[in-house]
């Protein structure tokens, strides 16, 4: 585990789990041991945090790449963050470049470190649960590991969209694992990774009891 991420952990993540004092269920879902993808529902800016709080060993998010290619003392002080937490650059510009990520993903999954994703894209705009993309389950297929289901629920009270800092409200936030969903021995083509994908998905309802809506959750500018 990045010293940094160790450091957050044992401060930032205590006054998270002390604070807001989440409800956990399915923890023993978490694998001890290798690489995994754990696939969840996106509500608010709080989910990263809260999620890395409860999970015991260390969860690599992926960052936007201005994260680390930012100018001067912020940006020098940006890159060092990400680096120090063992984030995952993205690239937005889409194409070959936003290949990138998974050019770093697999091998780490490989080595057996855990990836958060998720799969709708963006943040639900309305709390209702959008059609997952097909990326979590080409990650999950190329580098041969399960995909963990996430359901985090009440994070929206605690920081909606648009509220720079989180609420201290206890007792609201819910956070919620599934059954590991293998994928060694699945194919790559478009139509099974889109089953996939869709039966994450499946899972990911059942934990959230979000409503679903089987279309691509609108970008921020489209929102």
């Amino acid at each position: 585990m990045p010293l940094l991420y160790t450091i957050g952990k044992v401060t930032l993540g205590k006054v998270l789990m002390t604070g807001w004092r989440p409800h956990v269920e399915g923890i023993e879902h978490v694998p001890r041991t290798g690489g995994a993808i754990f696939a969840g529902n996106h509500l608010s800016v709080a989910d990263e945090l809260l999620l890395g709080a409860v999970v015991p060993r260390h969860l690599a998010f992926w960052a936007k790449s201005d994260y680390f290619d930012g100018t001067g003392v912020k940006g020098f002080l940006n890159r060092k963050l990400m680096e120090g937490l063992g984030a995952i650059r993205v690239e937005r510009t889409g194409g070959r470049a936003a290949l990138t990520a998974f050019d770093a993903a697999i091998p780490a999954l490989r080595d057996g470190e855990l990836i958060a994703v998720y799969p709708e894209g963006t943040r639900s705009p309305d709390g209702r649960l959008y059609r997952g993309r097909t990326g979590v389950a080409r990650l999950a297929v190329a580098a041969g590991v399960p995909i963990v289901p996430v359901g985090v629920l009440g994070t929206e009270k605690v920081q909606p969209i648009g509220r720079p800092a989180p609420k201290l409200i206890r007792g609201v936030i819910t956070v919620k694992f599934g059954k590991p969903i293998e994928t060694v021995g699945r194919s790559d083509d478009r139509t099974a990774l889109r089953e996939l994908t869709d039966q994450v998905m499946a899972e990911i309802q059942k934990l959230t009891g979000q409503e679903y809506v089987p279309r691509y959750a609108p970008s921020k500018r489209e929102q």
